[in-house]
């Protein structure tokens, strides 16, 4: 599951917001320093970042896994679930670097200072299948990725063939249906494009890629299905008002996402919306918000964090808070 929304604010800033549909919370915000060491799960090879990060993620046994996250550069990537879309390497190659599908994101923020920078290295990355691997991903193997940079390109990468394909997406909403093309061509029924989009010239930091009239459109689909929240969530973004700056784009992004966030139904599925979280490419910022909780917590990487050695996990309690009136 998952839905991504990108928001691009009057002022220039850009706030790349989410779901995080999964059956348990396991991510809280963490800081991850500069020059940080880690092995892969896929072969247990070392490397080491360059770049700190905040994010949302996990660290287990001491291993660090991020979800969603900005670099010191601004560079934000989301990892989102991707079933029967994925054709992972299985060989070993030892002048590629391998990994597990989830530690993509982990290391584009580590190791990268922009989309550009990103593609002009991806040919070295493959992404790997459980067949001959080291430990077992589970459903971590089926995964696609969405990224943007302060520069205001905006891109999903997907693991459909390999090398990897970078897709630019000026529309800013990703979910987790196979093939963007496909779904693009279905959100013709309900909004029109404008010619720009259709040429394929959309200006870098464009806000809106349909002229903003539904007149002989039909009404989207009100499921949870990874279509039908696509078509929803790129509908009620292109409608919305132009945020005045980063912190409306936050406002509007929750409201954006109440359209695509799932409720907890454990009779029918397994998945709902654990949590909703956004980055910022320009002020470094991460927002955090666990399902049970109506506050939203924000971590902003500083220049002060530049200096720290270790990394740092905040405990975010998943519990609802507010304020009482006498």
């Amino acid at each position: 599951m998952c839905t991504s929304i990108l928001q691009i604010a009057k002022d220039g800033s850009h706030v790349l917001a989410r779901t995080m549909d999964w059956p348990t919370l396991e991510n809280t915000p963490l800081f991850v320093p500069r020059h940080y060491d880690w092995e892969s799960a896929y072969d247990h090879r070392h490397y080491q970042n360059p770049y700190a990060l905040i994010g949302g993620g996990s660290m287990k046994k001491g291993r660090i896994d991020v979800a969603d996250g900005v670099n010191e550069y601004g560079l934000c990537a989301q990892k989102l679930t991707f079933t029967n879309g994925s054709k992972l390497v299985e060989n070993r190659h030892s002048n590629k670097i391998q990994l597990a599908p989830y530690e993509f994101v982990f290391w584009l923020l580590g190791h990268f200072k922009s989309i550009a920078d990103v593609a002009a290295h991806l040919s070295e990355i493959e992404l790997m299948s459980e067949k001959y691997s080291d430990s077992q991903y589970g459903a971590e193997s089926e995964l696609h990725f969405a990224l943007i940079d302060p520069t205001g390109r905006t891109v999903v990468v997907e693991p459909t063939q390999n090398p990897m394909r970078l897709i630019d997406n000026p529309l800013g909403v990703v979910t987790n249906s196979p093939n963007f093309e496909r779904q693009l061509q279905k959100l013709t029924k309900y909004v029109d494009f404008t010619p720009e989009f259709e040429a394929g010239k959309v200006p870098l930091n464009t806000a809106k890629v349909t002229t903003g009239n539904p007149a002989g459109k039909i009404i989207p689909p009100g499921s949870y299905s990874p279509g039908a929240r696509f078509i929803r969530a790129a509908y009620l973004k292109e409608r919305a008002d132009l945020p005045a700056d980063e912190a409306a784009a936050i406002v509007s992004s929750w409201h954006l996402l109440n359209s695509v966030t799932v409720p907890r139904s454990l009779k029918h599925q397994p998945t709902f919306s654990v949590y909703r979280a956004a980055t910022t490419a320009d002020s470094r910022s991460y927002y955090y918000q666990p399902y049970h909780r109506a506050d939203i917590t924000k971590l902003q990487l500083t220049a002060d964090m530049l200096t720290w050695t270790q990394p740092k996990i905040y405990a975010v309690s998943d519990e609802l808070q507010f304020n009482q009136l006498n």
